[in-house]
């Protein structure tokens, strides 16, 4: 049973349904929904074409992995469990093919799945019986931010709201080039999701200021709803992983600080 503002995917919305986003309508972008669970893939394609997405579905990994090769979509929703092979395996194979942003869809509020799938170049995840509303907003804030990042790497050249950050870390520089969006540690480059990328990018222009959950919610993901605020946590544990556990400071039950190296 959902609870008061939560659509049951089990449950396809009603026709006509929209939410966040559907006045401004997505443009005739193309979504990719891979689900095995007829009512579930339904629900959410339902909600999809409602905001304006041309949608198609599969409901299995090969099928998933061949419908991305042929139709080139703008985002795919995408379940870890399927027959085949598995979600983790499918966006392997997507990503390598044809950077795609990718929601993952899980059955298991397991920290360690979600790292996982991130680590496999997944951008966010929803763990199932999920808001329809939320779904439709976090896809269309990962369309938003890809298309920003197009626009700002299609530009004339770096200015200064886009230049390179460059911080002392404890094993040498860690730069950050926003026109590129590329990331490198100790001359490292480090391969970041859009997603990591754009919270990186939000700590450390201000850093040793620490940063609410809500706030970096807002401003990476661009939903206002506290209910995915443990989304932010599972991204910064990713970011950890990656760019080592010295760079961002966890303040227990406010946020996160970027934190460089040296003395203020």
């Amino acid at each position: 049973m959902s609870t008061p503002g939560t659509v049951d995917p089990h449950r396809p919305p009603a026709a006509g349904t929209a939410g966040p986003g559907a006045g401004a309508g997505a443009g005739g972008r193309r979504a990719v929904v891979v689900e095995d669970e007829p009512t579930i893939a339904e629900a959410v394609a339902t909600r999809l074409r409602a905001e304006g997405y041309v949608v198609e579905v599969a409901s299995d990994g090969p099928s998933g992995v061949a419908l991305c090769e042929r139709v080139s979509p703008d985002v795919v929703v995408l379940d870890v469990m399927l027959p085949g092979f598995d979600g983790l395996e499918v966006c392997r194979r997507v990503q390598a093919a044809r950077p795609v942003p990718v929601l993952m869809l899980t059955a298991r509020d397991d920290e360690t799945d979600k790292l996982v799938g991130l680590g496999v170049g997944a951008d966010d995840y929803m763990t199932k019986p999920f808001s329809m509303r939320e779904l439709s907003a976090r896809v269309n804030g990962l369309v938003r931010r890809v298309e920003r990042a197009r626009l700002l790497a299609g530009g004339a050249g770096p200015g200064p709201e886009n230049a390179p950050l460059r911080f002392p870390v404890s094993d040498g520089e860690l730069e950050v080039d926003r026109a590129q969006r590329r990331v490198r540690r100790a001359g490292r480059e480090v391969h970041l999701t859009p997603t990591e990328f754009d919270l990186l990018v939000c700590l450390t222009s201000s850093p040793r200021t620490v940063l609410t959950r809500e706030r970096l919610l807002e401003e990476v993901w661009d939903w206002v709803d506290a209910s995915g605020t443990r989304t932010v946590d599972s991204h910064v544990k990713a970011l950890r992983r990656k760019l080592g556990a010295d760079l961002v400071r966890t303040v227990h039950g406010v946020g996160y600080a970027f934190e460089p190296a040296g003395t203020p």
